[in-house]
């Protein structure tokens, strides 16, 4: 009886190692096939992925650009602003500009008519010291 299930697991064996190798190179084209798409199907959807974020990524610098834009606008804006808020500013700051320009080429001219009235001033006080001088002298 042992012998009997012996033989009879052997031809189950057989007949599926036949059965497997009859069937297998169906079998291995379809797993090829089976891998085959699975393989284009994984492509397909990293192409996918890779135009999304492209397009992603273009979304974001179209964002900055316009980000950028607004904030000179607002900077643009704030300016607006300060001058309404003090209109006489800007010409106070024109005013004090020119002042300055002004009082820097007054200074070396303040300084030199100072030397020449000083020196005025010696020459007059020598010519009425000599003035002084000759009317002692006639004196005498």
């Amino acid at each position: 009886m042992q012998k009997q299930q012996s033989w009879d697991h052997q031809q189950v064996l057989a007949v599926r190692n036949s059965a497997s190798f009859r069937e297998s190179p169906k079998e291995d084209r379809e797993e090829e096939e089976g891998a085959r798409s699975a393989l284009i199907a994984f492509r397909a959807k990293e192409e996918q992925i890779e135009r999304k974020k492209i397009e992603v990524r273009e979304k974001v610098h179209a964002q900055l650009g316009r980000v950028e834009e607004e904030t000179k606008r607002l900077a643009e804006i704030r300016e607006e602003l300060e001058a309404l808020a003090d209109p006489m500013r800007k010409d106070v700051a024109g005013l004090r500009k020119r002042i300055d320009a002004v009082n820097k080429e007054l200074k070396p001219l303040g300084y030199s008519c100072q030397r020449k009235l000083v020196s005025e001033s010696e020459r007059l006080r020598m010519k009425k010291l000599e003035e002084l001088s000759k009317h002692i002298d006639s004196l005498h």
